[in-house]
């Protein structure tokens, strides 16, 4: 899940869910109420570690900000010497996972086939959104933080992808996650202090809203979730070229240009590069089968 949510265009939700934990997820980080506050205030440490799963939140959190702090590095380095192999990666990643949520769909209504081409279509538009420009404000990064956290809780909304478009995800998933890596703390937590507040207030009050509606319409969140996924293949195009704008000193991407790629040596390695994402997504839904099964 932690390398799903550094991933853009991958979800953590949907890494949870084709393993088989989202139900335990969802209904762990419901369980961070006011039972559990009165645990904590009355001094039941066992209380609250029962009634809050904690044994499993921390191991999955654990295993998320390790994930965060290693792939951060390889990702800046793939992203400024290998973008189009780094983009085939994640479209391979992305591609496989659609048949995965495609068949979470238990009865495809008129309004489940509504949901998926109203799905597709929001993605696809975003590929003509200006992406926006970083920005380090208190406010905005908290906002950030509620966008990362609900791509642990929606299968197929990836968290990274809109903080793309929201123009901090360099500045949030790779800097600031590298600065931490390399000891540079001020200058890490000045950003990832209140990511971490919005994340915290999206994971309380989200979890309770998405649960309610993924309950509510099942059929009809899952099949739109699944048009969302398919449309953002557009967007994670791996031949694509990037569209500059100077603004005082620095240059910034506003946007790229997408192209059919040249028939040669470095497109069969994207295409292999792309299988191997495929496979990837595919092994790891086969091990959630398995392990669902046990």
């Amino acid at each position: 899940m932690g390398a799903a949510n550094v991933i853009p265009g991958v979800s953590g939700g949907t890494i949870a869910f084709v393993t088989g934990i989202y139900e335990r997820l969802i209904n762990a980080i419901k369980s961070c109420d006011g039972a559990a506050l009165k645990l904590l205030l009355g001094g039941n440490f066992k209380g609250l570690i029962k009634h809050t799963d904690a044994g499993f939140l921390v191991s999955l959190m654990f295993g998320v900000l390790v994930a965060l702090l290693t792939l951060a590095r390889a990702l800046k380095y793939g992203f400024e010497y290998h973008p189009v192999l780094i983009s085939a990666l994640f479209f391979g990643l992305i591609a496989a996972s659609i048949w995965s949520i495609f068949k979470m769909v238990n009865q495809w209504s008129g309004g489940a086939v509504l949901g998926l081409f109203i799905g597709c279509g929001i993605a696809v538009s975003m590929v003509f959104l200006p992406q926006a420009q970083e920005s380090q404000n208190m406010m905005y990064l908290m906002i950030c933080g509620v966008v990362a956290m609900c791509s642990m809780i929606i299968p197929g909304v990836s968290g990274s992808f809109v903080l793309i478009l929201m123009g901090n995800y360099n500045l949030i998933m790779v800097n600031s996650l590298t600065n931490l890596g390399d000891g540079k703390f001020k200058e890490a937590l000045t950003v990832l202090i209140p990511v971490g507040l919005g994340a915290v207030l999206g994971m309380i009050v989200l979890s309770r809203v998405l649960s309610w509606l993924f309950k509510r319409f099942h059929d009809i969140a899952v099949a739109t979730i699944t048009g969302f996924v398919a449309g953002s293949l557009v967007t994670i195009w791996p031949w694509k070229k990037p569209i500059t704008e100077m603004f005082g000193e620095k240059e910034k991407i506003i946007g790229y240009t997408r192209e059919l790629p040249a028939i040669d040596g470095h497109f069969l390695v994207a295409v292999l590069v792309i299988l191997v994402g495929a496979a990837l997504m595919v092994g790891i839904e086969l091990l959630g089968r398995d392990k669902s099964k046990s």
